[in-house]
């Protein structure tokens, strides 16, 4: 109820501004990582974000896949829970329905962050990553949802995966605790 309530806030009023503060932990990362959500660009998937950060659904949530070079996903609030067993993470989203792309102009710099999906782009759900380089072949592929305004530093030393998949060997860095900022 108090998720449906803070939606229908988000999406009644153009002013409100949301971030997140996300608070990492790992074997050689802590630290936090701000991000601005750009409502504007994606009223949908900012809504469902703040929604799930409400919740404490991304409290706890790994780092899944880091691909040295390009990004760091999470967010797969569903199998991405367990480091002892990443066997799924990355194939998981929340009971909420999935959200129609909203593509924009903004391209993917560095420290741009993204709705991850499957090969649909209305797919997206739960999972985000952050950039870090440029992937302009991502461009009206993925969605936009906001930058990193503080914390790149943090972002950068996350524990990179697999050079080709991404996956992580080991323990993965974990998402401890996300909150709502304004």
């Amino acid at each position: 109820m108090r998720r449906l309530a803070f939606l229908l806030a988000l999406m009644a009023g153009p002013a409100f501004s949301a971030g997140l503060e996300i608070k990492v932990a790992g074997e050689s990362v802590n630290g936090t990582i701000k991000i601005d959500l750009l409502e504007d660009l994606a009223p949908l998937h900012a809504a469902q974000i703040t929604a799930l950060a409400a919740d404490g659904a991304y409290d706890g949530v790994v780092f899944h896949r880091v691909i040295n070079g390009f990004m760091a996903q999470t967010g797969d609030v569903q199998f991405g829970k367990d480091p002892s067993d990443m066997s799924r993470a990355g194939m998981g989203g929340s009971d909420l329905a999935n959200i129609p792309a909203e593509f924009s102009d903004v391209p993917f710099d560095r420290g741009v962050v993204g709705m991850a999906r499957s090969q649909s782009p209305d797919s997206a759900n739960s999972q985000f990553f952050i950039m870090f380089a440029p992937g302009y072949f991502l461009n009206n592929q993925y969605t936009v949802i906001g930058r990193v305004t503080e914390g790149m530093d943090i972002v950068d030393v996350l524990k990179h995966g697999d050079p080709r998949t991404g996956a992580i060997d080991g323990k993965p860095d974990v998402m401890q605790t996300v909150f709502i900022t304004d």
